[in-house]
């Protein structure tokens, strides 16, 4: 089968839970004897094409204002405006796609992330009568933000100018023949406000090499040790993390906190919650930080479709305490779990890890993944289901 796959970037760009998952599923199905391209934007005034573990991989320059992507400064509001509007329906973008449609001229178009394309590269695959599967991985369709998230909460109900911006998006999902989710929730939210209706639908988790995070025994240290793992920033909870640390006692526990973010944030954090029992490590490898650690905590406030923390987590035999936000809880069950949180409640996110230290030897302890769960994320598991959405016959 010669199957075009499209995401906004590919490794080696900037590396993100949907990159990752790109890379892993393009990687296993081209392994499996299939004809696989990729299409991504970056930061660039000419096409490239290159080929990366048996994948061609074309990379476009953007058809818009700037790139929006890594920046240290913000654009202005005017700029960003002006920029989503292109974003709406980007003819060009699609000129150029349909450019490589026609050299690939592949089976099937397996769409993901769009921005900086924008749906009407669908257009472009309906034309030739190319079957098109489009996976959520985020929430770009209904918002210009890509994550439902606004003032420290989740967007309910959509702001005008979202509505407003995103319409052609979820007209142009007429297009799509079959879609698929990394989570229910996720796939629900764009259901209900009439996207991709009438059409095959199904969650596929993504591929997840956890073969480096074989569980390991536990840290040494008396101490419960907490872990948090992941971008420093207000939507992945660290702040509600951090505000209950502040209601545990003085002995029994500690806190590692691992992942980058903006340096003024960063310093931000470390001003508003000074404490000795909170280790900042910067970046650090997964296997080590799941080997340093008890307690995985999954602190995400904005909805958030499929935390890859989670699953390893989950992989590297740690207890977790789990908010309820987005797709969090459909794998939650699968862990070791101390208990589950309102997100954004660093009061009843306290009164768990009070928990865990209470009970420290049970938590302490290490637990082989169930083997339905791992088998949920194999390549093996992934492509298939991928392969059977493929099919007009789905």
């Amino acid at each position: 089968m010669r199957i075009l796959i499209v995401n906004t970037l590919y490794p080696p760009e900037i590396i993100g839970g949907a990159e990752v998952s790109v890379s892993l599923l393009a990687q296993a199905l081209s392994r499996n004897h299939h004809q696989v391209s990729v299409v991504s934007l970056h930061d660039a005034q000419r096409t490239s094409v290159s080929d990366l573990k048996g994948v061609r991989v074309y990379r476009l320059q953007i058809d818009n204002d700037y790139w929006p992507f890594g920046q240290d400064r913000k654009p202005s509001r005017l700029q960003r405006l002006k920029w989503h509007l292109r974003d709406t329906w980007n003819r060009k973008a699609a000129k150029r796609f349909a450019e490589i449609l026609d050299i690939e001229k592949p089976d099937v178009v397996h769409t993901n992330n769009l921005t900086g394309f924008s749906v009407a590269l669908w257009s472009e695959a309906r034309r030739r009568n190319i079957r098109i599967v489009h996976t959520l991985r985020d929430y770009s369709l209904l918002c210009k933000r890509s994550t439902l998230f606004r003032n420290g909460a989740t967007c309910e109900r959509r702001c005008t100018s979202c509505a407003a911006m995103t319409a052609s998006s979820r007209l142009a999902s007429r297009l799509v023949d079959a879609v698929t989710s990394n989570s229910q929730y996720v796939l629900d939210r764009h259901q209900r406000l009439g996207y991709f209706s009438e059409i095959p639908d199904r969650v596929i988790f993504n591929i997840a090499d956890t073969s480096a995070l074989a569980p390991a025994a536990a840290p040494s240290d008396e101490d419960l040790t907490f872990g948090f793992i992941g971008r420093i920033e207000a939507e992945k909870g660290i702040d509600v993390v951090l505000k209950a640390t502040e209601l545990l006692p003085d002995t029994g526990w500690q806190l590692k906190i691992a992942g980058r973010g903006l340096e003024s944030d960063v310093r931000e954090f470390k001003a508003r919650h000074p404490s000795d029992r909170v280790k900042w490590l910067g970046f650090a490898k997964s296997q080590d930080f799941y080997a340093g650690i008890d307690v995985c905590l999954i602190s995400s406030v904005w909805p958030e479709p499929l935390p890859r923390t989670l699953i390893e987590g989950i992989s590297a035999g740690r207890a977790t305490i789990c908010s309820t936000a987005g797709g969090i809880p459909e794998i939650s069950r699968f862990s070791n779990l101390i208990g589950m949180y309102q997100p954004s409640d660093h009061r009843e996110l306290a009164g768990l890890m009070l928990k865990g230290i209470d009970e420290a030897a049970r938590w302490k302890k290490s637990l082989p993944p169930r083997p339905d769960f791992a088998e949920k994320f194999t390549p093996e598991t992934i492509t298939r289901e991928y392969l059977e959405m493929y099919s007009a016959d789905s």
